[in-house]
């Protein structure tokens, strides 16, 4: 390993011991095997609708980086997720109803596993619903 000095970079301090905040914990159902997660960025613009209901065949996480949300699940009420926030749901034969956002801009970061299907390989599972 080069020595520190020589590569230019500052000593390791001990701030990477206090540097992660757990913003969500969550027992999410069996991942199939050979399936994989992908961690996009959702931006929706002022009052926008968002998606159309649909289902995620495995879980889906998620965190508000600006603005804020209206998230529904299928037998839950209707909530406000604001900036700095997470949210998550379980997919298969829940619906989500709805990703709207309210008056200002919303933009989430939301990870999914994706299809063990090389077909669908870097598609997160989703399923319009009527």
């Amino acid at each position: 390993m080069p020595n520190i000095e020589s590569t230019g970079q500052k000593p390791r301090s001990d701030a990477w011991k206090s540097a992660i905040t757990v913003v969500q914990e969550a027992e999410p159902p069996h991942i199939p095997e050979g399936a994989h997660a992908m961690t996009i960025v959702v931006e929706f613009p002022p009052g926008d609708p968002g998606t159309p209901p649909h289902r995620h065949a495995g879980p889906a996480f998620g965190y508000v980086l600006d603005g804020e949300m209206v998230f529904e699940l299928e037998g839950q009420s209707p909530r406000v997720v604001p900036a700095g926030e997470a949210f998550w749901e379980p997919g298969g034969d829940v619906i989500h109803y709805r990703t709207a956002t309210i008056a200002t801009t919303s933009r989430c970061a939301s990870s999914s596993p994706c299809s063990a299907n090389p077909a669908n390989r870097c598609s997160p599972l989703s399923t319009r619903t009527s």
